[in-house]
C-alpha cells in the first residue's frame, strides 16, 4: 500500500518535511480510549479513532471546570476533553477521569452503547481496523496559495501542523464529523450547532488556529480556535448559529469568523515569533476626525495643495523625458542604446525604487539640467537594497554639471550612511568645461566621487559599475575604481581623452573601439573584469556579480499591519498653506501610523511639541513632531525624547513644521524667556546631533530659522529628508520684510524694489526651489508619506544584518 500522509498527526521528530503520521503510542496506551470518549470495544464497522498527540491531558473534565477537577471526579453534564482524555457526559466518559482502562457504559449516564464515535476528517472506516489504532488516511487536499504550513497563531509549546483548506475542512466535515452522534449530543448539551462543535474538534485535534481555516483579516490579532471550546459563555453566546449548514460558502465562513471572535480578547501568547510578541496593539488610538471649528482651514489647505501637487505633478512628467523626444530618438535608435529608465528595469527586481531628488537641476542660473543629468535612487536587486547612480545621455550629452555633482555626492553619502552597495551606470561625456570652476578645485567638487568611492571600498561596501556608453576624462575613473567593471561590447568605451584630442595633438585620427573599447579593456589593459556582448547581457552580469557577494539575505519579516483608521487623502487638506493655517500635527499622525496608535510621552509637558512611539507598517520608530512654536519646556521634552529613542535604538521621525520669528523682544521679561528658550533649543540641537539612531525627516509645512536645525534638518544629516510641496524653506517670511527698511538709518526702500524683494523671496521658499537645488532628498505626496518611510525604515533595516568588520585598505585593482 502506498504511504499515505495523516492531516491530523504532528510532526514525527527528525521526519522529513511534509510526512506526518500518528505519534508513536505510548507504554499502556492499548486500553485507552480516543478523546471522543468510546465504550469498552469496537463494534465492527466502527472506525477507531487516533492517538491524540503525545503529552495531552486525557484526564475526564466537568463542563467549564477544570481539567485537574476533571481527574477526581469522573462524569459530568456537559465536558470535553482537553485534546485527550473524555469528559463526561455525551462525549463519552473517562471512567473516574484517568482513562488507564477501558470505561464502563456505567461512567456516562448520558452515552448510549454502540454510539458512533469522532473521526477526524480523512480516517477511513473498516472492519479490520484494530481497537485503538489509526488506519492509514488518504492525502491531504493541497492547501491554497498564500497559506503556509504551520500557523504563525499556534502556541509555542505545540508542534506546528499543516493547514487544510476551509472547502477541504468544510467536506470532510460534511462527510465525516457532522455524522456523528457523539458529536450531535455533546452540541446539544453545549447548545451549539452541530457543525460549529465539529469544527472546534477538528481544530483542538490539529491545534491550528481559526485564522488559519478562515483567514482572518490581518488587522485582527489570531486567535487560538481551541478556546471556543473552553470558554463556555462563547458557545452559549457569540458562536451560537455560527454556521447554518455544511454547503454554506466559502466567503460566508470567513465574513462571518472574523465578525465572531474580532471581539474576543487575544491570548497571552498570540504567536511565538517575536514579532508578533512585541508588536504592541495597546497603543491608544488618535482621535483623527476633522472638527467643523477646522473645516474652513481643511478647505482652504485643500485648495493650496491640489495647485502645488499640480504643478508637481507636470515637472515630474518634464523630468521623465529626459533631455527631450528628439534627444531620446537619437540616443535609442543611431546609438543602439537603452534610454536610462530601460535600463533600470532590466537591473532592478522590479519597476518600483525610491527615486532620488527627480526634481534636481531645473531653474538653475545656467539652464534646466532635468534630473541634474543622472538618476539616483534605491532599489532593490537580488533582494538586497542597492543605491545607484545612471547618467542620462540624453541630457547634455551625459555631460556632468555642478548640479550633477552634488547629486551624485548626495547619493553616495546616502550609501556610506547605511551601509548599501552602489551600482554606477557610466555613460558621461565629462566635465561641461565653461563651467570648471564649480567643478574641479574645491572639497565637495568632483574629486570627492572617486575619494568616496576608495572610503567606500575600505568600509567593505561593494561597488560595480557597468560602462555602457562613452566614459571620457574624469569619469573614466569611476569604473576602474569600483570594485567590479563591466564593459559593454560596441557600446562602452573607456579613455581620459577621446579621439578629437588625439587628432588635434597627433594628426592621426583613431576609432573610440580602437583606442578604449570593450575589447581592448577586457582583454590587454585589464581594466573590464565581464565582457558582455549586449546591455541586457551586461545587466544580468551585475545581477550575478551581486549574488557573489555573500550577502546575508534579509529574514522574512511578517507584513501583517494595522493601517491607519483614517484615509490619506485627506492629508491634502491637512498640508499647512503656511504657519496661520496649521492643524493639529495628531490629525496627521492619525492618518500615518498602523492603526492610528500612538502612545504619547509627556502629553501634557510642552503641547507644543508632540512626541511619542509608533508603529509604520511594522517597525516601531519615534515620532518627533512640532504643534506650534518650540518654546523652552517644548525643546526640554524633545531633548529627553530623542535620548531616550538613542538609548532603546529607536529610529526617529521629524515631522517639521517651524514658525518664523517676526521680531526680537523687546523688554526684559521678553529678553529672560528668550534666552531660555535658546539654551533649552541648544540642549536638543545637542540630543539630535548626538542621537546614534536612523533619523529621517519630512517638511510638512514650515522649515524657518534656527529651529529646522532643532527638528534635524539638512545640516544634522537625516538618513533621508523629504518635503510635502506646500513646504517653505526659508530664513524669514517674506511678510515680516516691510519692517526692515525702517529699522536702519537709510531712506525707505522704493516700493517696487521691496515688492520685487518679496516676490523673489516667495518664489526661493519654495519646495521646488529647495528640491532643484538638492537640499532635501526629493519631494514626496502627503497621500503618499507612509509609503515612503516604510521603504526607508526597511532600506535602514538592512544593515543590521549585516557585519561590519573594521576598516582596512580599499580593494586595489591590477
Amino acid at each position: 500500500m502506498p504511504s499515505t500522509t495523516n492531516v491530523l498527526a504532528p510532526f514525527r521528530p527528525g521526519a522529513p518535511q511534509g510526512q506526518r503520521g500518528a505519534a508513536p503510542r505510548p507504554p499502556g496506551a492499548a486500553g485507552r480510549q480516543g478523546w471522543a470518549g468510546a465504550g469498552a470495544g469496537t463494534e465492527a464497522g466502527a472506525v477507531p479513532v487516533a492517538e491524540p498527540p503525545p503529552g495531552r491531558a486525557r484526564s475526564g473534565r466537568r463542563g467549564g471546570g477544570c481539567p485537574r477537577k476533571g481527574r477526581r471526579r469522573g462524569g459530568g453534564r456537559s465536558g470535553c476533553g482537553e485534546g485527550g482524555g473524555g469528559g463526561g457526559g455525551g462525549g463519552g466518559g473517562g471512567g473516574g477521569g484517568t482513562s488507564r482502562a477501558e470505561p464502563s457504559p456505567a461512567a456516562s449516564p448520558g452515552r448510549r452503547s454502540g454510539a458512533p464515535r469522532l473521526v477526524p476528517p480523512g480516517l477511513r472506516a473498516g472492519p479490520a481496523a484494530a481497537p485503538g489504532r489509526a488506519r492509514p488516511l488518504r492525502e491531504p487536499r493541497a492547501a491554497p496559495a498564500g497559506l503556509r504550513a504551520g500557523c504563525p497563531g499556534a502556541r509555542r509549546s505545540c508542534l506546528q501542523l499543516p493547514v487544510c483548506s476551509l472547502a477541504a475542512v468544510t467536506q470532510d466535515l460534511g462527510a465525516n464529523l457532522v455524522a456523528s452522534a457523539a458529536v450531535t449530543a455533546l452540541g446539544k448539551l453545549l447548545k451549539v450547532e452541530t457543525q460549529t462543535f465539529a469544527v472546534s474538534l477538528l481544530a483542538m485535534w490539529n491545534n491550528i488556529t481559526f485564522c488559519s481555516i478562515c483567514k482572518l483579516s490581518p488587522n485582527s490579532t489570531p486567535l487560538l480556535l481551541p478556546r471556543l471550546l473552553t470558554l463556555n459563555h462563547v458557545f452559549k453566546g457569540k458562536c451560537k448559529g455560527f454556521f447554518s449548514n455544511s454547503k454554506q460558502s466559502t466567503q460566508t465562513l470567513q465574513n462571518e469568523g472574523q465578525k465572531r471572535t474580532c471581539s474576543m480578547l487575544p491570548s497571552r501568547l498570540v504567536s511565538s515569533k517575536a514579532k508578533y510578541r512585541r508588536y504592541a496593539k495597546t497603543y491608544p488610538v488618535l482621535d483623527g476626525r476633522v472638527l467643523s471649528v477646522y473645516r474652513h482651514v481643511f478647505e482652504e489647505n485643500l485648495r493650496n495643495s491640489e495647485a502645488v501637487v499640480k504643478r508637481y505633478s507636470e515637472l515630474l512628467e518634464l523630468v521623465s523625458k529626459g533631455g527631450g523626444e528628439n534627444a531620446i530618438l537619437r540616443h535609442t535608435q543611431r546609438n543602439k542604446k537603452l534610454f536610462v529608465r530601460e535600463r533600470l528595469k532590466l537591473l532592478l527586481d522590479d519597476e518600483s525604487f525610491l527615486e532620488l531628488s527627480p526634481l534636481a537641476g531645473l531653474n538653475m542660473p545656467y539652464g534646466d539640467v532635468p534630473a541634474a543629468g543622472c538618476l539616483t535612487g534605491i532599489g532593490k536587486i537580488c533582494g538586497v537594497w542597492c543605491v545607484f547612480t545612471a547618467n542620462d545621455a540624453t541630457v547634455k550629452g551625459g555631460t556632468i554639471y555642478p548640479i550633477g555633482v552634488k547629486k551624485q555626492l548626495r547619493a553616495q553619502e546616502i550609501a556610506m550612511q547605511n551601509r548599501l552597495l552602489s551600482v554606477y551606470l557610466v555613460d558621461s561625456g565629462g566635465a561641461f568645461l565653461p563651467l570648471q570652476s564649480e567643478l574641479f578645485p574645491d572639497k565637495s567638487h568632483g574629486g570627492r566621487v572617486f575619494y568616496n568611492e576608495a572610503i567606500m571600498s575600505a568600509m567593505k561596501i561593494p561597488q560595480v559599475a557597468v560602462v555602457c556608453g562613452s566614459c571620457v576624462a574624469g569619469g573614466a575613473y569611476v569604473p576602474t575604481m569600483a570594485e567590479e567593471a563591466v564593459i559593454i561590447d560596441k557600446i562602452g568605451t573607456l579613455f581620459l581623452a577621446g579621439p578629437p584630442l588625439v587628432k588635434a595633438a597627433t594628426g592621426e585620427y583613431v576609432s573610440p573601439e580602437d583606442l578604449g573599447g570593450a575589447k581592448l579593456h577586457s582583454k590587454v589593459s585589464g581594466c573590464s573584469d565581464h565582457f558582455a556582448s549586449s546591455e541586457k547581457e551586461a545587466y544580468e552580469c551585475v545581477r550575478n556579480v551581486i549574488s557573489t557577494l555573500n550577502y546575508e539575505p534579509l529574514p522574512d519579516e511578517v507584513t501583517e499591519h494595522d493601517g491607519p483608521l483614517y484615509s490619506s487623502d485627506e492629508l491634502l487638506g491637512l498640508a499647512p498653506r503656511d504657519y496661520r493655517c496649521t492643524l493639529p500635527v495628531k490629525l496627521i499622525l492619525s492618518r500615518l501610523l498602523d492603526g492610528s496608535r500612538f502612545q504619547e510621552f509627556k502629553a501634557d509637558y510642552g503641547t507644543t511639541l508632540v512626541t511619542g512611539f509608533g508603529h509604520v507598517e511594522g517597525h516601531l520608530v519615534g515620532v518627533v513632531a512640532n504643534n506650534g512654536e518650540l518654546t523652552h519646556d517644548a525643546s526640554l521634552k524633545g531633548s529627553h525624547f530623542v535620548q531616550l529613542c538613542s538609548h532603546r535604538s529607536i529610529p526617529i521621525l521629524f515631522f517639521q513644521n517651524t514658525a518664523p520669528h517676526a521680531a526680537e523682544p523687546t523688554s526684559i521679561s521678553q529678553a529672560e524667556a528668550h534666552s531660555n528658550r535658546l539654551k533649552a533649543q541648544a540642549s536638543m540641537m545637542a540630543a539630535v546631533a548626538c542621537a546614534a539612531v536612523p533619523k529621517i525627516t519630512v517638511v510638512i509645512g514650515g522649515c524657518y530659522g534656527s529651529e529646522s536645525y532643532v527638528m534635524c534638518g539638512r545640516s544634522f544629516s537625516p538618513n533621508f529628508l523629504f518635503l510635502w510641496p506646500n513646504a517653505r524653506v526659508a530664513l524669514v517670511d517674506s511678510r515680516h520684510l516691510t519692517a526692515v527698511p525702517q529699522a536702519g538709518d537709510s531712506d525707505s526702500t522704493d516700493e517696487s524694489e521691496l515688492k520685487h524683494l518679496k516676490q523673489r523671496l516667495e518664489e526661493e521658499s519654495s519646495a521646488f526651489y529647495s528640491s532643484a537645488r538638492l537640499w532635501d532628498d526629493g519631494i514626496i505626496l502627503p497621500q503618499n508619506t507612509r509609503k515612503v518611510i516604510a521603504q526607508c525604515l526597511q532600506i535602514i533595516q538592512q544593515q543590521k544584518y549585516q557585519v561590519i568588520p573594521p576598516c582596512q585598505h580599499p580593494v586595489i585593482r591590477m
